[in-house]
């Protein structure tokens, strides 16, 4: 697709030119639908059939991510831009960081303390029949929040395990032609709007050396995708400091 509006582009990270995107655009028929359905199904199939976990590096394309099959905030964002653009609703990146505290119970604690005290983070926004919505809501798969939900079901706050929200029990996070969030609270920059990924990393990247950069992807994002999948099936890690409340929880301080 050749088009001179940047919020519809293709770009090296949203290539929805791929085959595998087209296949499943096609194979959906999302084009067929109006608009807020047509942002709808594209929204709850990132949110729930890519589930959350942690891919290589923040700037895989759109494709890569669908080829995973999970992603965080930042690569399942990059995957939904690919899709809206490829059924022709604009669209663009707001970028962020995230203060650390709430990748904990995610992150090993043993790696915790030399983790960056900000992560860098995104959502997307989409232009709806009546203006721009904030997309974020999409980031946890319905499994995995399901089982935050259970585990601190009389908590309302909750910083940590993947999730920011100060409405654990009732997150905005189904579409409903609104902003959506489950990350919000654990907001610190705020960077402003990009109209592609490429164009906010290539200004903004996560300040790991070699050397750190090397141990995240070969070692330390497995350890951390071992424990989402651990948290999915209902074993909760504890946080030191952090109760678990409702369940006697298999998990640890050191659980991975």
């Amino acid at each position: 697709m050749t088009t001179s509006d940047p919020a519809i582009a293709t770009t090296p990270i949203l290539n929805f030119n791929h085959p595998s995107i087209k296949h499943l655009v096609d194979d959906k028929g999302w084009r067929s639908l109006p608009i807020h359905q047509r942002i709808g199904a594209v929204y709850d199939f990132v949110r729930n059939e890519i589930a959350f976990g942690y891919n290589r590096a923040d700037n895989i394309s759109a494709a890569d991510v669908l080829a995973d099959g999970f992603g965080q905030c930042n690569t399942k964002g990059s995957l939904m831009m690919a899709l809206l653009r490829a059924v022709g609703v604009r669209c663009r990146l707001h970028g962020f960081t995230i203060h650390k505290e709430l990748q904990r119970g995610v992150v090993p604690e043993l790696v915790y303390p030399i983790a960056p005290d900000e992560i860098i983070h995104s959502w997307v926004e989409v232009e709806t029949e009546t203006g721009w919505a904030n997309l974020e809501g999409f980031i946890l798969d319905s499994e995995f929040l399901s089982v935050l939900q259970s585990t601190f079901s009389d908590t309302t706050s909750l910083c940590g395990y993947g999730a920011g929200t100060d409405c654990l029990m009732a997150p905005l996070v189904e579409w409903n032609g609104g902003d959506t969030y489950i990350q919000k609270t654990g907001i610190v920059q705020d960077f402003g709007t990009f109209d592609t990924p490429d164009d906010f990393y290539a200004n903004h990247r996560q300040s790991f050396s070699f050397v750190k950069d090397l141990l995240y992807r070969h070692i330390v994002r497995h350890w951390m995708n071992a424990r989402v999948r651990r948290i999915r099936t209902g074993r909760v890690p504890r946080i030191p400091g952090m109760a678990l409340p409702n369940h006697d929880h298999e998990g640890s301080p050191h659980a991975s």
